[in-house]
Formats: structure tokens, sequence, C-alpha cells
């Protein structure tokens, strides 16, 4: 590669010409630093420059979902950000869920603007028509035959059941009731395709709680010698008021709610958590939420009944009443005691089953079996069958039929997984092992099954020749980078054979095996310069025919280089990282993210495609590539701890020692100059940027959005580490930045959203971080955005992130890097 960097260097000029240079430097190499600077001395939110603004505008690519007959697919259009004010609107936080009280709906859940629909065949395309202008679609929903899609409609204080007829594209509204969306799926299709299940508000629901002006009696909790650790959960119940308006917002009356209109309620109006219909459309897995409710942990942990109903609401059968899960233990692997995971076999009417630990629940214990799998047949009168018992814990399950069915387990301490075959028409048969493997290595990846829908809606693995045999797809790692296969796997010989690979100059990606007897195949194609678009691929007659043509979204940077690069750690473990190069660029922004492995060779694999599309997202780093920087997109930051070693016993170490080996690399390159490369990070990213500043004299500057920095706030654990803090205080605290804040010399900007509801990263982190910083004199910022999450969705918060960090960058590496050019110049 040129070295460009190099050939750039101020040094190059005489010394007669120095006043020239300062001038040049003046008036040219700062366009981005004046842009931005405009704005500077204004009050309230700040723009960045409009190389930025146009990408956080920029219009976005259409999300695809595949109709059940695999005729259609369907194109759901994205909103742009939405505005401060959207985000400002009241929202009620509680029990670990955030709700809209207006609309009685999620309060930031993902929504589309408008629907198109595509014939898979001809290609041809024709728009959903009947949505009212503004309306914001959501909970996309195929019917089992394809024939219709259902989907809610927010508008103002209402969330509405609509449905679209694919033949015709109209759709309407089917229900005039308000759905109840605050928690859970608000709406399932039937198996006959002709009716749905919904959750809508109670009609007789009355006014919302008030608060009391004056409190009746203190909030009281109290534990009586029993172990309750948890990990910092945020949003949480802290009162009876707080009880009160979880209760008033999530109680739903279940409904059945036919095409036509017609209304016929199930049961009575209870918290309900999941709905979940029988493959004979005849019976109803049902979840229901009841007290005693925690102050220690969010609803899915709360206390619940499992029953299954009828169509008019009688409990056929109650599978399990499960107490409130506060204790369970804090090891990863860990589970609540007694029954879990319920559901229906997708290939019988109506068969239960679910999986129970033999550990108690306890992944910190020594034992040789720690999961059971049941299964219980409609009417529920029998003793239930075991199907497998498992060493590791149950990771998920794929039926087929009565010869064949996947079970799938694994253990995070060991990064183990292993999958079964087992027959359930004859349990008496041994279970075949099918893959062994480890979960971080992931060139030896088999790949995961395919499925298909069934005629009720349900999923079974896909299969040919009798069932005989299945078809695989993954990433295809390599050391060459990703190469998205389609397997077909001979379950009786275990033979593999390769059907399709996605080949050079292209990142290609299978979505959907069509037809797998005639070989078609639908692909997403990408490479670095054109962005995704979907094709169809005749395996057997080797032709292509594409579906899609969605137009670049930021064609101003089709001209940036992308490389995947590969170097080695001190310690002799392989990196790599994205290196992305814009025409003109200088200074050089580094965005990383630390992962935990147990092997030094996994930890050196390539989990990316030099093919990928440059695809920018508002609060990418690689926005920056439009004002010029260069870019090291996610630098390999591994914390290995192989055997029996905890991986974070030497974070510290292997944090800087990657992070050297990364700033070694670009410089070696030519590409980067050590003293002009910033470090940046998001959530434990930004606690990475505050360690290596702490810890090492790598960066200029530092950016970190939405951090933790004091471990002993997360006293039971954070990130992948089991221990507690009473368990390994020298790790604490040898890992918190903060108790290191004195040591830090280089600027670092703090960002944080004030309503964070990610575990352990509280506001307060980055509030007191700040406050050591600059009780000891640090060069630091602190930015708190109101109203944002853990990640940033109102476009003036965006867009004021952005500004910042432009800022800090322009002005603690670009003016550095100029500065340093002109006093180079200087010298003779």
């Amino acid at each position: 590669m040129k070295r460009r960097f190099l050939t750039r260097k101020a040094k190059c000029f005489p010394r007669r010409n120095a006043l020239y240079v300062s001038l040049f430097t003046v008036m040219v190499a700062f366009p981005v630093w004046s842009e931005a600077q405009q704005t500077a001395d204004a009050s309230g939110y700040r723009i960045p420059p409009k190389a930025l603004v146009d990408l956080v505008d920029a219009r976005l690519t259409p999300l695809v979902s595949v109709g059940t007959s695999q005729q259609w697919m369907l194109l759901m259009e994205l909103p742009t950000l939405p505005s401060i004010d959207e985000l400002s609107q009241p929202e009620l936080r509680v029990a670990g869920l955030r709700i809209n009280p207006r609309s009685n709906g999620r309060s930031r859940s993902r929504y589309f603007l408008g629907l198109k629909l595509k014939r898979i065949e001809d290609g041809s395309q024709k728009a959903v028509t009947g949505i009212p202008a503004g309306a914001r679609i959501g909970n996309v929903e195929w019917a089992p035959d394809g024939k219709n899609i259902a989907f809610t409609l927010t508008q103002g204080d209402r969330v509405e059941l609509w449905v679209a007829e694919v033949q015709t594209g109209a759709a309407r509204p089917v229900l005039d009731v308000r759905l109840n969306a605050a928690y859970g799926q608000p709406l399932q299709w039937l198996a006959d395709s002709q009716a749905l299940v919904c959750k809508v508000v109670p009609a007789d629901r009355g006014p919302t709680p008030s608060k009391p002006t004056v409190p009746s009696s203190p909030t009281i909790q109290e534990n009586l010698g029993g172990k309750a650790p948890a990990r910092t959960y945020q949003d949480l119940l802290e009162s009876a008021h707080d009880e009160a308006l979880f209760e008033y917002y999530t109680t739903a009356q279940v409904v059945r709610v036919t095409l036509k209109g017609e209304n016929h309620p199930i049961g009575t109006p209870a918290i309900t958590r999941t709905i979940k219909p029988a493959p004979n459309g005849e019976m109803l897995l049902v979840e229901t939420v009841h007290r005693p409710y925690s102050y220690l942990v969010p609803v899915h942990r709360f206390a619940h009944r499992v029953e299954v109903w009828d169509l008019e609401g009688k409990v056929v059968h109650q599978v399990a009443d499960l107490p409130l899960a506060e204790d369970v233990p804090i090891p990863f692997g860990s589970v609540p005691t007694g029954p879990r995971n319920f559901g229906w076999r997708a290939d019988t009417p109506g068969t239960l089953y679910w999986v129970e630990a033999q550990d108690g629940g306890d992944a910190g214990k020594e034992a040789s079996v720690r999961d059971r799998v049941y299964m219980l047949p409609a009417p529920f009168s029998g003793k239930p069958q075991a199907v497998i018992t498992l060493g590791l814990r149950l990771a998920g399950i794929q039926w087929s039929n009565e010869d064949v069915a996947l079970v799938s387990e694994s253990w995070w301490q060991t990064r183990r997984t292993r999958t079964w075959v087992v027959r359930p028409g004859a349990l008496e048969a041994e279970p075949k092992l099918l893959f062994d493997r480890s979960t971080e290595d992931h060139y030896n990846d088999p790949g995961s099954p395919l499925s298909r829908r069934t005629a009720s809606g349900h999923r079974v693995l896909l299969t040919a020749n009798n069932g005989k045999k299945i078809f695989l797809t993954g990433q295809g790692a390599s050391p060459e980078g990703n190469r998205p296969f389609l397997d077909e796997l001979d379950l009786t010989s275990g033979k593999v054979k390769r059907l399709w690979r996605s080949e050079a100059p292209y990142y290609e990606r299978p979505v959907k095996l069509l037809d797998a007897e005639a070989g078609l195949l639908m692909t997403s194609r990408e490479s670095v310069e054109e962005p995704p678009n979907y094709y169809v691929q005749d395996l057997k007659r080797k032709r292509t025919r594409r579906l899609t043509n969605f137009p670049h979204p930021t064609p101003q940077l089709r001209n940036v280089q992308k490389e995947l690069i590969t170097y080695r750690r001190n310690d002799g473990v392989q990196l790599n990282a994205a290196l992305y190069l814009p025409p003109g660029y200088s200074p050089m922004l580094m965005w990383a993210y630390p992962r935990e492995y147990k092997s030094a060779d996994a930890a050196g694999q390539v989990t990316d495609s030099p093919h990928r599309f440059v695809d920018i997202s508002p609060t990418s780093s690689l926005v920056f590539l439009a004002l010029d920087y260069a870019v090291l997109d996610r630098p390999s930051m591994p914390i290995i701890g192989q055997g029996d070693k905890e991986p974070n016993d030497t974070y510290v170490e292997q944090l800087v020692a990657s992070a050297k080996a990364a700033v070694d690399q670009v410089v070696q390159r030519g590409v980067a100059h050590p003293d002009h490369i910033a470090i940046g990070g998001h959530s434990y990213g930004a606690f990475m940027v505050a360690n290596l500043l702490a810890r090492s004299d790598l960066f200029a500057a530092g950016i970190a959005r939405s951090g933790a920095y004091n471990r002993t706030l997360t006293p039971f654990g954070f990130q992948r580490e089991q221990r507690t803090f009473w368990q390994a205080p020298e790790v604490y605290f040898r890992m918190s930045p903060f108790m290191h804040a004195q040591k830090i010399n280089e600027p670092i900007l703090l960002i944080h959203g004030m309503a964070d509801n990610n575990s352990g990263t509280f506001p307060i982190q980055s509030k007191r971080f700040y406050h050591a910083l600059k009780g000891h004199g640090a060069t630091a910022r602190l930015v708190m955005l109101p109203h944002e999450s853990h990640g940033y969705r109102a476009r003036e918060s965006v867009l004021h992130m952005l500004w910042e960090m432009t800022e800090w960058l322009e002005k603690y590496l670009r003016r550095k890097q100029e500065s340093a050019r002109i006093t180079s110049a200087r010298t003779p």
C-alpha cells in the first residue's frame, strides 16, 4: 500500500516558506474545523459539518421480509432519526420496561413508515395502500398461508390492529379496540390464517392511578438470610405506586379477532407475558405474571403462571406456577429452578415441551447433568416423557418429525457447544452426536440448520430425501475473511456437500432457500462500493437474477478504501482490523470493543470480510471518513484466559498490548503518526478507552460514550466477569479507570445518555468519573444527552454528539498534527 501519510509531511517545505505554510494551514488545512466552529458559540444543540449532517439524514435501505408462501417479499421503509421532541414525550419506566403511557405501547420500539410488496418470480412491485399518513407500522407478521400481513398501527393515543391483503395490497383496520403493546407481542396468527389472538386494553380499566401527594408509609425491603445476588438492572420498581402503574399499563384482555373484525374475549384480564397458539389452532400456551413483584430484578424474573387454554379461555392444563426468581446465582449459565423454556412441538398438533435444570440451576456447581428436556402430548393427562438429558445447558431445539429433532446445548465457561440428533418417536434410541465444537472457533463452524414454516405457521427443520438431509448456512469465517455458504448434510452418513459459497469481489449471504429441489436460493449481495441488494441464484442452471435495486445511500463515500489487515501482539496472538482510508486522509480514529476468549487461536480468527459494503450508521465511527479521518474499525482487543485462568486477571496488560500492536501496525504502514491517533469506544468500549488512557501513552485523545468506569458500582459482575467484588476485589479495583483517574493525562471526552437503561452503565458512572478527572486537573469534557438511552436516537442528540466528537478530534488531533507540520517546516 502507498505510504501516503509520510509523503504529505510538512518537512518537505523549505524554511523560507514557513509563513506561507502557516497561512495555508489556517485557510486550507482547517476547513472542517472552521465549519464546525461556526456553531461553537451558539446555545442549545450544535450542528456538525454538513458532510456529517448529510450522512445522518441519508435515506435508509428498506428492511426485507420474505413471505411464508415464498412468493412475495415485503419491503419495509425505515424512518430517519426521530426528533428530540419525540423522545421528550412522557415515558413510564417500571419493572425493566419503558412504556408510552399515551398509546399504551413500548416507548422506544422500531417502526416503519410504509410497506411495499415485490413478487419474487418476476420482480413486479406494488405499494401497500390505505395506511394513513404519519402512522407508525410495527409488529409485522405474515399469515401462515401467506395471503395476509398483520401489523400494528400507532396513531396518537391508539395502537390499532391492521391487516393488508397481499393479492391487492390494500390495508384496513380489523379491530376497533386499542391494543395493549406495552409488554410482549401484541398479536399472533392462529393456524387457520383467518383469525388472530391479540392483547387489548381492558374496556373497564378506569383512570390512571394517581401518585399520592403524601406518602402513606415508607418503602421497605427485607431479606431473611436467603442469597439474592443480582446484576445492576435499570428501571426497576421502587414503590407501591410503581407497582400500581405497572399493573395498570401491562394488564391486557386476550381476544380472538377474525379477519371480518369479530371480537371474542378469551379468559380474564391479566399481565400476559406470552401467548403461543398450538399448531392445531385449538389451544393457547399462556404465561401470566402475578405477585409478588420485585424491586431487585425486572419483569422477566417475576412470579408467573404457565397454562394451556382453549379458545374460550378455559384452563385445560396448568403447566407450572413459578415463584419470583431473585435467587438465580451469578455464574453464566445459571437459571431458575423448576420448568422453563415452554413451547409447542412444531411438528405435532398439540405437544408441550420444556426443560428443567438438574443442578439446582447453579452453573457454579460441579455437575455431570445440567438439564433435561421433557414433552407431554394433549390431553396432558399422562406422565411427561424425558426427551434427552444434557451435560450442558439447553441452547435450543429444532423439531422435524418423529424421527428427527436437533437439540443443542452449550456451556459458557468452556465455550463448548454440542448438537444432538434425537428421535422424538423412539425415545429409547440413543441420541446421536452431530456437532461438538468451541463456540469461539468460527473457522470450523458448520453453520445453522435452515427451517421452513408449516401450514400452521410454526417452524420445523427444512429437510430433503425423506428427512435424511438438512441444509446449513453460516458465515464461513476463514483467514481471508468471511465467505458465507450453503451446505447439504446427510444425517445418516454425516457427509457434507457444499452447494454454494460467496465469491470475491462480493460478500454474499444466503437469505432464503426458496426451493431446495429446484435449487433456488435468495441471497443478499454487496461489495465495498455496492450496497446490499437481493438476488435469486439458480444453483442448477448457474444463473443469477437481481431482485432489488437499492441505491447507494452515501455516494459521497464511494472512494473510501477498505482493507482487512492482520498483525500480531507481542505474545504472538494474531489480531485483525478493518482499515478505512478516505482520499487525502490525515489523523486517525480507532474505534474498538474488547472481548473475552478462552483460546488464543480463536481470538486471532478473522470474522469480517474485505468485501463488505461501507455501511455507515449515524452513530458509527465511520462517519468521520467524510471529514478525511482515517479509521481503524474494530481492531481486535482480545482478553484471553486459557484453561483455568480468568481473562480479567490480566485485563490491563492484554488490553495495552493489543492497542500497542494496532498503533505499531498503522504507523509501520505509514497511514498514521503515533502522536496523532485517537481512541474511541461505546459502552464496554468506553471502559476500554478510559483504561488505555490511564495505563498507556499510546493515544493523543480519547472519546468514551455511555461507559461504566467504577466497577464497585456493579459488584455482582459485569460484562463477562462472573466473580463478585467480594470474591475478586483486586480485579475490580485494578480494572476500574475511576481508581486510576490521576494517571490520565490525555484529553478525554465523555458522552452519556441521561436515560441509559443498560445494565451497569448508570449515567452516574460518567458523572462521577468526570468529577474524579476534574479533581485531578485532567483535560476532560462531560456531555449528558437528555432523554437518551444506551444508544442515541434523537436527530438533535446524534448531531450534537457528532459536533462534540468533531470539535474534540479537530482540537486535540488535527490541529495538533498541523501544528507539528508547521514546526517541522520551520526546522532547517
